[in-house]
């Protein structure tokens, strides 16, 4: 049955199919994705599991973005889908209103431009299964992949699964793109860092800082996530948003150097410390600012004279 609702943020519209105990929320924060958010749909309703529901969080578009999803939700759609409008302020801010929101154990955080493979509901769920009683670990991850099939970074050979920190990924073969599912419970409970002024704030705010804290994540060997970086994406842009959103890439950045295994800490903090100067900040604001040992800033530094020379 449909359901229509009036929202306590703008328009909330919502729709309940079939079955209500779902163990995955999908959850994706869009802003002027319409022309692009059907393909995301499609490859929703091509799983061969339906153990899912899809939240939709625009944050403030002024696209036909809602009145897209108001027609597919009153089609009869296969999949449940839930949509929700929130003032614009970022895809973090949009997370930290949806993932409250959400009805399945597990959050999904799925792109509006890119799109899962067929069997990638199927996948999580199995894979949640093994880790229902481990404490210590927070969720599970799949590989991401192109849109011709390759993987997207790297996987430690001959191993199907490996339980790893976030911030131990670099010393276990695990670069490049993930795709993380975390327990709901543990993401309502460590929210991303707002700040006043800043749209924008990269994910490892909350993947380091439960690092931290001492959990990891079943990383398994299956592509299940396709990425198609956009030009007008997030990654795309990654390097004129830490410019623009500079308070919170210097929490990242602190985050990083705290949580990072060495040397890979020191190298995030040698990709900071060229943002930095181009902003007009010193090399000792910086090693104030991030907490850095004399000895660490000259190995950054090095790092820096490396790559200009590579």
């Amino acid at each position: 049955f449909k359901l229509l609702t009036q929202g306590i943020v703008g328009m909330t519209l919502y729709i309940h199919v079939k079955k209500e105990n779902r163990m995955i929320s999908v959850i994706t924060p869009t802003y002027n994705r319409g022309y692009i958010l059907g393909k995301l749909k499609d490859s929703l309703e091509r799983q061969t599991s339906h153990d899912f529901e899809w939240l939709i969080i625009d944050d403030g578009s002024s696209d036909n973005t809602k009145e897209l999803v108001q027609k597919w939700m009153l089609e009869d759609s296969s999949i449940c889908i839930r949509y929700f409008y929130h003032e614009n302020g970022g895809k973090h801010r949009a997370l930290n209103y949806g993932i409250p929101l959400a009805k399945g154990d597990y959050v999904f955080i799925v792109d509006s431009d890119d799109h899962l493979t067929d069997d990638s509901i199927l996948l999580i769920n199995q894979w949640i299964d093994t880790i229902k009683d481990k404490e210590d670990i927070a969720g599970v991850a799949g590989l991401r992949g192109y849109p011709d099939g390759k993987r997207i970074g790297d996987y430690p050979k001959k191993k199907t699964y490996v339980d790893v920190k976030n911030s131990h990924r670099y010393t276990n073969h695990l670069t490049g793109d993930k795709a993380e599912i975390y327990k709901k419970t543990i993401l309502v409970e460590h929210p991303f860092p707002e700040i006043e002024g800043e749209k924008f704030i990269g994910e490892g705010a909350v993947w380091n800082q439960l690092s931290l804290e001492g959990y990891k994540l079943r990383w398994f060997n299956q592509i299940i996530y396709v990425c198609d970086y956009l030009e007008d994406g997030l990654t795309c842009n990654a390097e004129l948003l830490n410019k623009s959103n500079f308070r919170g890439y210097t929490h990242n950045t602190k985050l990083n150097y705290k949580s990072i295994v060495y040397p890979y800490n020191l190298m995030a903090v040698a990709v900071y410390i060229g943002v930095a100067k181009n902003l007009g900040y010193s090399l000792k604001w910086v090693k104030e600012t991030i907490g850095l040992s004399m000895i660490d800033l000259l190995i950054c530094k090095l790092i820096r004279i490396f790559r200009r020379m590579s």
